[in-house]
């Protein structure tokens, strides 16, 4: 009976520990599972981020390189746009290098803590399974002549307390180790949910302090692009292909054109305007000479009645 109690006992005992090592093996390859993704998700990240930044300094160096090629207002727009990206490429390049320090590395750094625990349970299960061991030899002696057990004790005592004793001290082993397991993996599943929240919390905080000032420098390089006087640089362009003094010319000589024409429709006209004048001007020249012909013969007529008169008065007086 007291082996049957004995026996009884550690069996239970053994079921509960078995309850007990499947809940630690689940929750150490659940953190081995899943903290492998993690680490796996942000060491992509990371790298794609480090690719990013070197995309971005290439569009930096082009937006310089496109400058150069402006007129003064877009070249000074870009310029001020590109040293703004710049920066924020600063930014990310620490944003890598914290992610690799704070996140990427811990991560990495937890496949051996996992392999540590999974050893301790390796040790466990050897104590374990010598305790299964013992106990399968006990219920072998037991179950020999079950229908006769005071006799079994009776002739082989010797056996059954040898049996009994090792069953027992496997037992205790089994406990102790099962004690010292369970405080690994209470100090694992607490070591772990602190680092999870940490290594997360620090993710958080990166891309916060990366993008906060991220989005501070793209909206100076905002307005810095759209103060740009783009009319004014249209100006000096316009200038420089000579559009505006091209037009000006071509007006200057339709200009010209039209007022040659005029002129010239102008000199016809005064041209045949001055022909009467001169016409009604000879004519009038021509008859105050007519006039003035009238009076010399009038006058010479006068002239030589007063002789005649003269001359008859003078020959009556010699008479």
């Amino acid at each position: 009976m007291m082996l049957s109690r004995v026996s009884t006992h550690v069996t239970r005992t053994l079921e509960d520990r078995d309850a007990q090592v499947k809940i630690m093996e689940n929750t150490v390859t659940n953190a081995e599972k899943y903290f492998g993704q993690f680490c796996t998700a942000l060491a992509s990240y990371t790298r794609k981020t480090a690719k990013l930044r070197d995309k971005a300094d290439m569009l930096v160096k082009n937006v310089i390189d496109f400058a150069n090629t402006e007129n003064p207002e877009l070249r000074t727009a870009l310029k001020n746009m590109s040293e703004e990206l710049a920066k924020v490429q600063d930014y990310r390049h620490a944003q890598v290098e914290r992610l690799e320090t704070k996140v990427v590395n811990p991560l990495k750094r937890y496949g051996s803590v996992i392999k540590e625990t999974r050893t301790e349970i390796k040790k466990f299960n050897t104590v374990r399974n010598k305790e299964i061991k013992e106990l399968e030899k006990l219920e072998r002696l037991r179950h020999r002549a079950p229908s006769d057990r005071q006799m079994i004790f009776q002739s082989s005592t010797g056996a059954y307390d040898k049996a009994e004793s090792n069953v027992q001290k496997a037992s205790v082993d089994a406990a102790r180790t099962t004690h010292q397991l369970e405080e690994v993996i209470d100090t694992f599943q607490q070591q772990k949910i602190k680092d999870i929240q940490k290594i997360l919390s620090d993710f958080l905080t990166i891309e916060m302090v990366f993008h906060a000032r991220a989005l501070e420098v793209y909206t100076s390089a905002f307005h810095s692009l759209q103060e740009c006087d783009l009319e004014k640089d249209m100006e000096d362009f316009r200038s420089k292909i000579h559009i505006e003094t091209g037009t000006q010319d071509a007006r200057a000589l339709r200009a010209t054109n039209l007022s040659s024409n005029t002129s010239w429709n102008t000199s016809n006209m005064s041209l045949q305007n001055s022909l009467p004048r001169q016409t009604r001007v000879q004519d009038d020249s021509d008859e105050e000479s007519d006039e003035e012909e009238e009076e010399d013969d009038e006058e010479e007529e006068e002239e030589v009645v007063r002789e005649t008169s003269r001359r008859t008065q003078y020959s009556r007086v010699r008479k």
